[in-house]
């Protein structure tokens, strides 16, 4: 059984990423870290977390359990590198929420950090374990669609104010980017990079302060691939629309109607006909898939690697 701690008890902790532990089989959840001992206990207790003593509120002492045996990383971006910088030191398994990081410089810190301590880094991009997504970027893989010419994608959300972390740069660095747009980034390139080669030109256009924050409150980003391919993706946290994705070659399209998101639903139709899929808890495809790599020790299907490329691009996307 791998012991997972989780660092951060945030939403998408309690939501998402602690569940999904639960549905995995051979992890359990071992112990939690949180600014507050309080809400560490509290947060260890209505989780069920197996350590005898599970609650921490300091790093160290966290990481010095000899049976951890690896963490989850989902606190504010600009943490996520020293926390993995010190878990890789401790011997301890990564897997970090997107983004890995806020600069490449820290991407490049934790992949040679985790390199160098002989442990797995993992990056939480959920969408490629989202299982329609799964079926479809293998279609797009064998050629089904042809050759791919555009594709795009679309996840936003309606703030009310710019109370959250991600709009100030204390500990963040982008805002609607960070919250959806890199998972949307991710879903492209993913879907993409096998056929069309990897990214090699941006554009974007940025709005900022409309709720008073100085960074990406909504995003729009154009990208060119190897193969001429064109995708182009939209975050916002100034509006919510439906979540889509599309892609188009010359022998079919494919179009998915709310799959992009935390749930493992929605819809996805092609040119032939609707796929169909399993719904299934797309964060629970990602733990398992860090526990399976640890176990068989290879990397994690989204490598720190393949974060740190997500991090370049954002930087070129959204340089402030």
């Amino acid at each position: 059984m791998l012991r997972l701690g989780i660092i951060g008890t945030g939403s998408i902790s309690r939501d998402a990423l602690t569940p999904a532990i639960g549905e995995v089989e051979g992890a359990t959840l071992w112990s939690v870290l949180s600014r507050d001992k309080a809400n560490a206990t509290r947060f260890a207790q209505e989780h069920n977390a197996a350590s005898p003593a599970p609650a921490f509120d300091d790093l160290k002492h966290f990481l010095s359990d000899p049976d951890l045996d690896a963490v989850v990383i989902a606190t504010p971006d600009k943490l996520h590198a020293e926390q993995t910088i010190a878990a890789a030191a401790a011997g301890k398994h990564v897997l970090v929420e997107k983004p890995m990081a806020t600069t490449v410089e820290d991407a490049d810190a934790m992949i040679q950090a985790c390199r160098s301590a002989d442990v797995r880094l993992g990056v939480a991009y959920h969408l490629r374990w989202h299982l329609g997504h799964r079926e479809l970027a293998e279609r797009v893989h064998r050629g089904e669609l042809g050759d791919i010419w555009y594709a795009r994608a679309q996840w936003t959300f309606q703030a009310p104010n710019a109370a959250n972390w991600r709009a100030h740069d204390e500990v963040g660095r982008w805002w609607s980017l960070a919250g959806v747009g890199t998972h949307s980034l991710d879903w492209l390139r993913w879907m993409l990079l096998p056929v069309c080669g990897e990214v090699i030109e941006v554009a974007s256009t940025i709005t900022r302060n409309v709720l008073g924050s100085a960074h990406d409150e909504t995003a729009a980003a154009s990208l060119r691939f190897e193969s001429g391919a064109v995708a182009q993706f939209v975050s916002s946290a100034l509006f919510a629309a439906p979540n889509r994705g599309e892609i188009g070659g010359t022998a079919g399209y494919a179009y998915c109607s709310e799959t992009i998101g935390r749930g493992g639903g929605g819809r996805i139709d092609t040119d032939s006909g609707q796929i169909t899929f399993t719904e299934v808890n797309p964060y629970a495809g990602e733990i398992a898939d860090f526990v399976s790599a640890i176990k068989e020790g290879r990397e994690p299907e989204v490598s720190g690697e393949e974060g740190r490329r997500n991090i370049e691009l954002l930087c070129e996307i959204c340089p402030q």
